[in-house]
Parts: structure tokens; C-alpha cells; sequence
């Protein structure tokens, strides 16, 4: 019998393995333990290279391994399976990761974190003791995950082993020390989180104009050093090189780059709302680095805003979100809108007309553009022929608000540049009017106080909730509330409560997928979206299935879901 919820697995000659699935793409490997687990990512890896896995993304975590692409979606759907064991045998040989001669990384630290009172009071220790027995272990990087940069530091003193806190915090301070289980780590930059703060360190754990970025890499010794506040070492304000160079929430959509070649000033933004910014369809693969995919919230709404001016699907587009939106045209242009309906008009020497969703349009230079806030939806998608020009960072020019990485947000007086280049080369790629097709996907959109259904398939982590549970999931209308963002949708309603065997388990760090649904202790459950953490330790009851994630990035606050969980033949409302 198949437990419900898992797939089937097969054994080697000396280790199991729990195969789960994670929503249409993606199966989570349970190891039991870390370095079943290190050594599973290392042979699988190995099976990729070799061309005996067609995998896009391994991501290792504290005893699992979450695998996407081709191979694992086809297991899920029941087209095939992977052969875990034989990869095994096949591959693994001695995956005992050799200890490195490199010299010790020293991380100063000031110990005077929000939780250090709360871990001495769950520890049973006093915060002296707590510090010197942090500082007084030397620890090894097993792996790294959550946000590029953000490493799981293990070997330290089982004393200081913690649960993470039940409701994690909206907002971490870039470079806080922190505790969960048996591991240590350091906030990369500011980010939510739910680990116990025990300190704080100005040492960058994460710096592009490095190389590797990450200071802490998997296998590297490290040790953390008590310093006092005023030493210089770990009292200024923590930030990270990429966040000091792009001058983090006030660069232009051209990211500084005034002179870029092939490039030309085509909007000058007057009003960017409260969030607008620079998307394409991410920086996917680069899970090795600690970098989650990111990209366009709404991918559907990027295609087709993209396909309406002729270009490639992967260029880069303004991402809308709340408010209005206005701009000068500083050059004969063609736009598109497409996602989150909202009324428009252009203003030329001719006078004002009114702009469709669905259907480019031009302007010349001095034409205003004014978008009034969404009608429906959240976020609105703006292309512009030739592509948006904005360094990119990774292969992409993606924003991703949780890592850091890619261009800052526009704001009022930045320039958005064109690729004049592209413009040339797309002269034979026609522009296509899709009003008809855009009024179908506008009839979908979520509305503020609306119903929107969005289908879910259950786990990996189901068994942590019984059929009650499963009942309230589906049952109730959650409310969006309005700390909702690119990250995630926060939801709220009757709290999903765990069963008594999980009531009070801590889950190591496992990795995550768009659309994941976790739940932390406090039963408040969080969507995840585009700019979702890479890893995270609260378990996710189910996955919205890839066809509705671009309806949940357009979610509006206050909007109502109501979930509808399938059975493993995909039919909806089906609870077991």
C-alpha cells in the first residue's frame, strides 16, 4: 500500500528513499538524514551530467531532496518513474564530501539578537552560556538554500537546539545570526524568515562583485566570534554589495546604466505606483547558487504582452502593481498592456485616447501615458517593442525582491530604456491585436472581495494534517491580506491545525516550489509566488497547480480563495 499522498519508491541495497510529489513538476526525495541526502544530490547530479536524468533543478536540504523538471513531472502524472536505487548504486560511489584545508571563515558577531533571552529560556541556559557555546564550536556549511547566500551551518553544540518560531516575522534585518534545529545561518539581507535571532554581523554573506558570491560555500569551516557593539567589525548597518551598488529601492529601471549600447530612452516615468518593476521570465537553474527562478508574477500575461509588440517571449517587460501608473513617451514607441485590467488614456498634440488591454498601441515623443489603478487583478504587464534595456544580473534582468538580485524598483523620474537593437531586428515580426483573447483572461481575474478558486494537489508534507484539516483548507473562503506580496500571499481564516503526532515536530529545511502552501505553527497558511524562498521549515500541505499560479499572482487585497484539493486522478474538490 501506498501511503496517501506519496509515490511509489524503491530501495537500494542499504538506504530508502520517500518520493513525494510537489504540485505537476517537481518530486521531494525524504533521506531520512543530511548526509543521505548531501550524498542522493551528489549521484543525482552526477546522473544529470552523465544524461541519465533529465532533471533542471536539484535543490539539497537537511535530509531531502527536491528535484524539477522533465523526469520528475512525468513521474508525477504517471508517465514513468525514476529509479532512485539505481542511481544510487549507479552513482553515488564515495559521496563523503572530503573535509576542506581551507582556513576557517570567522564571522564576528554581536550577540544581541531579538530571541537571544527566548533561546536561553528554551535551552535552559543563561545568555552568557548561550554565546560562549555558540562561538565555542566549529562549524561546517552543509548546504545552501532560502536566498542566495543563505547558509546551513551545521556541527554546533546540541544544547542550542531550537524550533523556529511559530509565526515567522514579516521582516529580518539583513545580517542577523539565527538558529533553527541544529542549524546556524545568517540573513543574507533583509527578508522574512522565522529562525531565533541570537545576534548580528556586517560581514556580506553575499556579494556579486565576488567570486563565488556566497562567502560561505557548502563544505567550508566556520566559526563565529564575539565582538562588542562599537568594535566596527559587526556594528554598522549590515547591507550587501549589490544592494550598496544598485542603491537598493531608489535605482532607475536602467539600473544606472545611462550609456548601455544599443539602447535609448523611451519612457520617463511620472507616477510608478507603489511597486513597478523590471520582470522577465527569470534566472531559472541556478539553484547551486542559492538563486530561486523569480521572474514575471503573471507568466502568461508576460508572453502575451511581449507577443502583442512583436517580441520574444523573454524580453523584458514593466511589472504593474498597485496604483496608477503615468509617463512621458520620449520616442515614437509601440506598448502592449495585458494582465490586471485598468483604465488608460494617451495624450498627444491630437488629444486623448482611450488604451485597450490587448491591443499595441503607439506613441510619439511628448505623448503622456496615464494608467489608473486595477479594475481587476493586481498586477499589469507593460511591454514595449524591442524589450526593456536593464542589466541583468545572472543571465536575467528580473527583479527578485526576496534575494536582492536584478534591477531596483522605478520610481518617479526614472528612465525606462528600449533596446533600439532588438527594434531593428524585429522590423519583419508583426504585432498581434489579442483584445478578444485578453477580455476572456480579464472575465478570470480576481477582484477584491470576489470568490477565486484555485486547484491544489495535495503535499509533500499532507501527513501532517488529517482529514480535518484537508476539510478547512477547502472548505472556508481565505482572506488576502494586504502584507501580501511577490514572496508570497498571505492568507487568513480558521487556522489550519497540525495532527497530535506533529503538533510540535520542527521539519528541517526542505526545498520549495511555486505554489507551495505552508503552514507555519500558527496555522495561518502562505501562498508562495514568483519570489518564493528556495528552502524553507514549515510543511506545505498542498500545491496550487502550475495552470492557476498566474491567477494567484493576481490576487488583489482582500480578495477571498477557496481552495479546491484533488485526488491523484486530478478531480477536483476530492478530498481523501
Amino acid at each position: 500500500m501506498i501511503r496517501d499522498g506519496a509515490l511509489p519508491h524503491r530501495s537500494g541495497s542499504d538506504v530508502s528513499f520517500d518520493v513525494r510529489p510537489v504540485g505537476d513538476g517537481a518530486l521531494l526525495v525524504d533521506c531520512g538524514d543530511l548526509a543521505t541526502a548531501l550524498a542522493l544530490h551528489d549521484a543525482l547530479s552526477r546522473a544529470r551530467d552523465d544524461g541519465a536524468l533529465d532533471i533542471d533543478e536539484l535543490v539539497p536540504a537537511a535530509r531531502t531532496v527536491l528535484l524539477r523538471g522533465r523526469d520528475a513531472a512525468a513521474q508525477v502524472a504517471g508517465r514513468g518513474e525514476i529509479g532512485f536505487a539505481e542511481l544510487w548504486d549507479a552513482y553515488a560511489g564515495e559521496t563523503v564530501r572530503a573535509s576542506t584545508s581551507e582556513p576557517l571563515i570567522d564571522v564576528p558577531v554581536v550577540y544581541d539578537g531579538a530571541d537571544l533571552d527566548e533561546v536561553a529560556q528554551l535551552t535552559g541556559l543563561s545568555t552568557e552560556e548561550v554565546v560562549e557555546r555558540h562561538q565555542a564550536a566549529t562549524y561546517t556549511v552543509a548546504f545552501t538554500g532560502f536566498a542566495p547566500g543563505f547558509a546551513y551551518i551545521t556541527g554546533g553544540d546540541p544544547a542550542l537546539q531550537v524550533p523556529r518560531r511559530s509565526s515567522p516575522r514579516a521582516r529580518i534585518p539583513a545580517g542577523s545570526v539565527g538558529l533553527a534545529g541544529s542549524f546556524s545561518g545568517v540573513y543574507p539581507r533583509e527578508s522574512p524568515g522565522g529562525w531565533q535571532l541570537i545576534g548580528r554581523t556586517e560581514t556580506p554573506m553575499w556579494d556579486l562583485d565576488r567570486e563565488p558570491p556566497a562567502l560561505l560555500r557548502p563544505g567550508a569551516g566556520v566559526r563565529f566570534v564575539a565582538v562588542e557593539p562599537g568594535d566596527g567589525a559587526a556594528d554598522a548597518a549590515p547591507h550587501t554589495a549589490t544592494a550598496e551598488r544598485r542603491g537598493a529601492g531608489e535605482a532607475p529601471a536602467s539600473g544606472g546604466a545611462v550609456d548601455a549600447p544599443d539602447s535609448a530612452v523611451a519612457l520617463r516615468v511620472h507616477d510608478a505606483g507603489l511597486r513597478c518593476l523590471v520582470q522577465d521570465l527569470g534566472r531559472p537553474g541556478l539553484a547551486h547558487l542559492g538563486v530561486s527562478a523569480s521572474g514575471a508574477a503573471d507568466r502568461g500575461a508576460t508572453r502575451r504582452a511581449n507577443r502583442l509588440v512583436g517580441n520574444d517571449d523573454t524580453a523584458a517587460v514593466l511589472e504593474i502593481g498597485m496604483g496608477a501608473f503615468a509617463a512621458r513617451a520620449e520616442r515614437t514607441l509601440v506598448l502592449g498592456l495585458t494582465g490586471a485590467t485598468r483604465p488608460g488614456t494617451v495624450t498627444g498634440v491630437a488629444g486623448a485616447r482611450p488604451i485597450r488591454t490587448g491591443v499595441p498601441f503607439r506613441v510619439d515623443a511628448g505623448d503622456e501615458v496615464l494608467l489608473h489603478p486595477a479594475e481587476a487583478g493586481l498586477r499589469t504587464v507593460l511591454a514595449i517593442r524591442g524589450g526593456i534595456a536593464a542589466p541583468e544580473t545572472l543571465g536575467s534582468a528580473a527583479t527578485d525582491t526576496l534575494a536582492g538580485l536584478g534591477p531596483g524598483p522605478v520610481v518617479s523620474g526614472s528612465p525606462v530604456r528600449v533596446r533600439t537593437g532588438a527594434i531593428d531586428a524585429q522590423r519583419a515580426a508583426a504585432v498581434q491585436d489579442d483584445a478578444d483573447g485578453e477580455a476572456r483572461e480579464a472575465a478570470r481575474l480576481p477582484r477584491s472581495g470576489d470568490e477565486t478558486v484555485l486547484r491544489v494537489r495535495r503535499g509533500p508534507r499532507d501527513d501532517w494534517f488529517d482529514d480535518a484539516a484537508f476539510a478547512a483548507l477547502a472548505a472556508q473562503e481565505w482572506e488576502v491580506t494586504p502584507r501580501s506580496d511577490r514572496v508570497g500571499v498571505r492568507l487568513a481564516g480558521e487556522p489550519l491545525v497540525r495532527t497530535a503526532a506533529y503538533r510540535d515536530a520542527e521539519l528541517p529545511s526542505e526545498g520549495l516550489a511555486r505554489g507551495a502552501i505552508q503552514v507555519p505553527p500558527a496555522g495561518q497558511p502562505v501562498l508562495f509566488l514568483a519570489d518564493h524562498p528556495l528552502t524553507g521549515g514549515y510543511p506545505v500541505i498542498g500545491v496550487v497547480i502550475d495552470a492557476d499560479l498566474d491567477r494567484a499572482a493576481q490576487l488583489p487585497p482582500g480578495a477571498r480563495v477557496r481552495f479546491a484539493v484533488l485526488d491523484s486522478a486530478g478531480t477536483e474538490g476530492v478530498i481523501r
